[in-house]
């Protein structure tokens, strides 16, 4: 059979045998090959906690532990059988009982006590606390770190591939230090259980060395003494094992590099301490009576390792000034005064302004502003199908310090703060944090500015810690996503035209000029942007524009015959988790508005009394504010003839909902629409 085929049988094979050892009596030589398996297993694991780079690279650690205390145990019952049986349990457990201990049961008894409270008293009960308190600030951090991953996907700094796995990684992490939680008791019990079956090999074995054997008593006790104790080395050995790799698992934090090349790199990291500790050593070498030779030697090994890290530490600042100095004497680019000065009189059509105090934010690295900003395009263009314009970053002395400006066209659109020197706390216990108070400017959550030093503290309070670059990139996105109609200009359609004919000269012609101007075409793209439709599908929108433009030009229209073609795309960007939260207007009040509607050359307005709007307006707004405080997505769904004009006046009364109609809610085959609230009547659905 082939060996891949053999490796999902191992673990339940394995099993099974253990089941087998508990019950059936097995050989002394048979005994000897397990005990060296036991051993040599919890060494193997032990080296590999020190060689993983996070604990979630050994997820499979507690289901080892839980197998190999399983073995033990087995082992245990089976050298029980053979001690009491026949006085005699193979040569490991009889090379420990003479060679280990010197053939000495005080020794042996001795040595095994000491043993026990290592594993018991130290290892076990920190390696538990630590998994106890690690499962326990996992679990809280949970939402900090699901809203993390979902502020750099909408800062466009990563795919929604990477989002998933890292919530993924989350659960997982979760998932993991739960499990060490229990598992660490596992490590307990077997402690105790090796002092109870010690006693009982001990007892057990002096009367029936007395009864059975005909031994006299110190002869008997000697005998099974000696027996025992090497019975519960070979077992304590692999248990104490076992609890040092438990508490290395879970004192480990995820790391780029193994154990043992982080703690030479750390502790060689300064140099002083390491010469301060060797001439403490050669000192204490002259105290009178102790090995002046051993401490000399040691204090001269430290002194000579502090010496060469300090001149490696030296030798890369050198080479890292030099660099620095290189990369300042290139020359620049020769530039005009009077071209430079035009530039900057020009007006970009998006632009973010920083205080001077927080100009770090650009500071040439792979993860600055700069870098962040051009991940923002890249997820708008994937999500949009709009290539945003190079978006310009500069200081601005009229600026308050810690604050930022983002710029649409010249004209203010955004502002916030991001204070030097400081991170974004969201969530979690706010009142236990240090630190001036904010409202988050996208989502509206409340938070304070902490210090940086503070973020293992914040974390551990369950708060979501955002740096100043992740805070600045998220509210770029937001503003992009609600100004991309007026980024969306002649030059930019034009390419996409020109890409799509491309492809299919086709369906390009027969759209421009057959049919519509481009600058219809740009209007209808501006029209779906502004709602939130995205537009990469241009060859399905062209398509839409040729079968509807022979009955009507009307931008409006053709902006509503372009949705229905996309219904399915703005149906499911609309929903969470496949459920579309539908807030729906009251047939009574629905009926009096389609009265009200009329219909003109660019397009239908509904007509009626302010106090009418006024009650639309709030009754919205109301419904959306409990179900966002729900943690839901809602929409407005009401008929096609009003959905256009209803988006306008909603958008101008500053109501933040999308509307749909419900042609577009019912599009996507398996969405679940779920009618949260009713609007406009005198009763309300909850």
């Amino acid at each position: 059979m082939n060996l891949a085929k053999l490796k999902p049988l191992a673990m339940p094979i394995g099993f099974v045998l253990i089941v087998l050892l508990l019950v059936v009596p097995v050989p002394a030589p048979l005994l000897d090959v397990l005990i060296v398996i036991s051993i040599s297993l919890s060494l193997v694991i032990l080296l590999n906690t020190m060689f993983v780079k996070r604990p979630l690279d050994f997820s499979i650690f507690p289901s080892l532990l839980l197998a190999a205390t399983m073995l033990r145990l087995g082992i245990n019952v089976a050298s029980t059988r053979l001690v009491l049986g026949e006085a005699h349990a193979g040569q490991v457990i009889e090379a420990f009982g003479q060679v280990a201990v010197g053939g000495n049961m005080v020794i042996g008894f001795v040595v095994f006590l000491i043993l026990v409270v290592i594993q018991f008293v130290v290892i076990t009960k920190g390696a538990e606390r630590v998994a106890e308190v690690g499962a326990r600030f996992t679990l809280d951090a949970m939402p900090g770190k699901q809203m993390a991953i979902d502020a750099d996907l909408a800062a466009g700094l990563i795919t929604e591939e990477q989002a998933r796995k890292r919530r993924g990684d989350v659960t997982a992490e979760a998932d993991f230090y739960g499990a060490m939680d229990g598992a660490s008791k596992f490590v307990k019990g077997d402690a105790i259980a090796g002092i109870i079956i010690l006693v009982i090999n001990l007892v057990g074995g002096v009367v029936v060395g007395m009864l059975m054997h005909g031994m006299e008593l110190m002869e008997s006790l000697e005998t099974f003494a000696l027996l025992s104790i090497g019975d519960g080395l070979v077992t304590i050995i692999p248990s104490v094992l076992m609890a040092v790799a438990t508490g290395m698992i879970v004192t480990r934090s995820t790391a780029e590099e193994d154990l043992g090349t982080s703690t030479a790199r750390q502790l060689s990291q300064f140099s002083t301490p390491l010469v301060v500790a060797g001439v403490a050593a050669i000192a204490m070498g002259l105290i009178p009576g102790m090995p002046f030779l051993t401490f000399a030697i040691l204090g001269v090994a430290l002194v000579l390792a502090g010496r060469a890290a300090g001149k490696a530490r030296a030798q890369e600042a050198a080479e890292a000034e030099r660099q620095e100095a290189e990369e300042r004497s290139q020359p620049g680019p020769a530039t005009d005064p009077g071209q430079d000065l035009m530039n900057r009189m020009r007006t970009s059509p998006v632009e973010v302004h920083l205080a001077t105090d927080i100009v770090d934010l650009a500071n040439g690295s792979p993860d600055d502003l700069v870098a962040r900003i051009r991940g923002v395009r890249e997820q708008m263009a994937l999500s949009l199908g709009l290539v945003i314009p190079q978006v310009r970053t500069r200081d601005n002395v009229e600026l308050a310090p810690g604050t930022y400006r983002i710029l649409i066209a010249g004209t203010t659109a955004a502002q916030g703060q991001a204070p030097a020197r400081r991170l974004l706390a969201l969530g979690g216990d706010l009142a236990a944090l240090p630190g001036a108070p904010t409202r988050e400017a996208v989502f509206g959550l409340d938070g304070k500015w902490i210090p940086e030093e503070m973020r293992t503290t914040a974390e551990m309070a369950g708060s979501a810690v955002f740096d100043r670059t992740t805070v600045v990139t998220t509210q770029l996105a937001s503003v992009l996503e609600r100004h991309a109609a007026r980024l969306l200009s002649r030059a930019d359609v034009q390419t996409m035209l020109d890409a799509v004919a491309a492809d299919s000269p086709e369906t390009v012609e027969d759209v421009v000029p057959a049919l519509v101007p481009a600058s219809t075409v740009h209007q209808v793209l501006q029209g779906l942007l502004a709602e939130g439709v995205p537009i990469n599908d241009l060859p399905r929108i062209l398509e839409t524009i040729a079968q509807r433009a022979g009955t009507s030009k009307v931008v409006e229209h053709l902006v509503e015959a372009c949705r229905l073609a996309l219904a399915p795309v703005i149906a499911e960007r609309a929903a969470v988790d496949g459920v579309l939260t539908a807030i729906t207007l009251d047939p009574v009040f629905e009926q009096g508005l389609l009265e009200g509607l009329r219909t003109g050359p660019e397009g239908s307005t509904i007509t009626g009394s302010l106090e009418v709007f006024n009650r639309l307006a709030d009754g919205v707004r109301t419904a959306v504010a409990a179900r966002v405080a729900e943690g839901e997505q809602p929409v407005l769904v009401c008929g096609e003839s009003l959905r256009a004009d209803l988006a306008r006046k909603l958008d101008s009364w500053s109501v933040d909902v999308a509307v749909l109609s419900y042609t577009e809610a019912s599009a996507q085959p398996g969405l679940q629409v779920r009618t949260a609230s009713t609007v406009g009547g005198d009763r309300a659905l909850a």
